[in-house]
């Protein structure tokens, strides 16, 4: 397969593995194929403060996705443009107040790397400290005053679809919300319209890369427009049903080495 490609990866629960750290086998096929002339980048629902750390140990030069296409930019040429949409402050405030008629441990609101933390929570601090953000505790109501990138509601499982349903009535025409599975049961908030497909296509329009030649990899439902707009839309094994059957071909687990097994084969790079 000589044509050049453009291969976009989710970081959790696909290239990563359970420990959070890519492997030797899937960072030498990555490698090669890039010796191969394929472009490779990082499309994550994570802030970039907390995904750089990959995009150096793979010594990418490429454009990278976060907060599921809210932040799009490329940390190596700051003339390639920096693509941020917010949500509206006011519309932050009005979920927060929401929220107060429903069960819910926390509420995170970022602003690229402003951290505003509804609730003290030891935890979510250690978690969201990573990058060294600025990280304000308090009501979000009084500290938020900027247009925030994206939200997180941390609640209960048997609570999620209440929530959510509250936000498609309400805020359907502003937001898009997803929510993650175990062991974090969180909706995410971002503005509407915005997912990982759009920024993947501004990368695929920049380096002239045609829909059809894209391979993108996921596991989560932040991956469902990628997926379905990369003509090699692949679900990892351990992904969840709905992926699986969004997307047009699969692999192994993240623990398998689903991304550099795959890529290996497809583009025959004959690592092993």
């Amino acid at each position: 397969m000589a044509e050049k490609h453009l291969i976009a990866l989710d970081l959790d629960g696909t290239l990563l593995k359970n420990d959070k750290t890519i492997s030797k086998k899937t960072k030498e096929v990555i490698q090669k194929a890039r010796e191969h002339g394929h472009i490779v980048m990082i499309a994550t629902g994570r802030p970039f403060r907390s995904s750089e750390m990959y995009y150096r140990e793979m010594n990418l030069d490429t454009p990278i996705v976060n907060f599921n296409g809210a932040f799009v930019h490329h940390p190596k040429d700051p003339n390639w443009g920096i693509y941020h949409s917010p949500l509206e402050v006011n519309t932050a405030k009005d979920i927060v107040e929401a929220c107060s008629s429903f069960q819910f441990h926390n509420i995170i609101a970022e602003v690229i790397d402003d951290v505003y933390i509804h609730y003290h929570d030891e935890k979510l601090l250690d978690i969201f400290s990573l990058g060294n953000p600025n990280i304000t505790t308090g009501d979000i109501r009084n500290f938020l005053k900027a247009s925030p990138t994206s939200m997180l509601i941390h609640t209960d499982e048997e609570h999620v679809k209440t929530i959510r349903d509250h936000l498609s009535a309400v805020h359907a025409e502003v937001i898009d919300h997803r929510s993650w599975a175990a062991p974090f049961h969180v909706i995410e908030i971002v503005k509407t319209g915005l997912n990982k497909a759009v920024g993947l296509k501004r990368a695929a329009d920049y380096f002239q890369i045609p829909s059809e030649r894209i391979i993108a990899f996921g596991d989560e439902d932040n991956d469902l427009e990628m997926l379905d707009y990369a003509g090699f839309g692949v679900a990892m094994g351990n992904a969840i049903d709905l992926v699986k059957t969004t997307a047009n071909e699969s692999t192994l687990t993240n623990e398998e080495d689903g991304v550099g097994i795959y890529l290996n084969e497809l583009l025959n790079l004959k690592v092993f």
